[in-house]
C-alpha cells in the first residue's frame, strides 16, 4: 500500500469513527449564538489559521436565508498587523488573546482549531474567553490535548496526522455551515407559520 492509499484509507476510517453527536452540539451552540446575534471568533495556527479564515467566510456567507439575520463572525487570523505587532511588542502567546481583550462581549463563542491542541496562544484565548464569560469550541486532532480539555465543546477529529486533522476541520466547516443554514430556514418557515397563525 502507498501513502496515497494509505491516507484516503486512514481519512476513511477517521470519518467513520468521528463523533456526530459532538459535531451536532457544536452546531447547536452556533445557532443560538445567530439567534441571540452574538459573534463567533475564530482562531488557529498554520494550516488550521487557514481553516479559521474559511470558516468565517462560510459561516458568514454560506448561511444567508433571505428575510434573516446575518451570522456574525471574524476571523482573529486575519488581523495580520495587529498579530505582528502583539508578537513583536509582547509575544505570540498573546497574538489572540489581545485581540479579545478588545472586541469579545459575554455570550459570544470562541471557535479554536488545533491538531494537537496544545498551541499556547490558542490555549491562553480559550481560558480567557471561558473567564470572560463566552463559549469555548474546539475542534481538535488526536487526542486532543489541552484544548480538548477546557473548551466547553469540543469534536476531535479521529487521525494522528496532522494533515488529515486540518482535512477533518475544513470537511466539519462545510458540514456545519450546510446544517446551520438548514436550521436557520426552518426557523424563518417556522416563524412564518407561527405569525400567520397569530394573524
Amino acid at each position: 500500500m502507498d501513502m496515497i492509499e494509505r491516507y484516503i484509507v486512514e481519512m476513511e476510517y477517521a470519518l467513520r469513527s468521528l463523533s456526530r453527536d459532538d459535531v451536532r452540539r457544536v452546531v447547536g451552540a452556533l445557532f443560538d449564538a445567530w439567534r441571540w446575534e452574538k459573534t463567533v471568533w475564530i482562531i488557529g495556527n498554520g494550516g488550521s489559521a487557514a481553516t479559521a479564515s474559511h470558516m468565517m467566510n462560510d459561516l458568514c456567507k454560506c448561511t444567508l436565508v433571505d428575510g434573516q439575520p446575518r451570522f456574525r463572525a471574524m476571523a482573529l487570523t486575519d488581523n495580520i498587523p495587529l498579530m505582528t505587532a502583539v508578537a513583536n511588542d509582547l509575544e505570540y502567546a498573546e497574538v489572540f488573546v489581545e485581540q479579545l481583550r478588545t472586541h469579545l462581549r459575554r455570550g459570544d463563542v470562541l471557535v479554536a482549531l488545533s491538531g494537537s491542541g496544545n498551541s499556547s496562544n490558542v490555549v491562553r484565548a480559550v481560558t480567557y474567553a471561558k473567564e470572560s464569560g463566552a463559549l469555548t469550541i474546539g475542534l481538535c486532532g488526536s487526542p486532543g490535548g489541552t484544548l480538548a480539555k477546557i473548551a466547553d465543546l469540543r469534536v476531535i477529529f479521529p487521525a494522528e496526522r496532522i494533515g488529515q486533522q486540518e482535512d477533518g476541520h475544513l470537511m466539519l466547516n462545510h458540514a456545519i455551515a450546510l446544517e446551520l443554514r438548514d436550521r436557520i430556514e426552518l426557523h424563518a418557515v417556522r416563524t412564518a407559520n407561527a405569525a400567520a397563525v397569530a394573524g
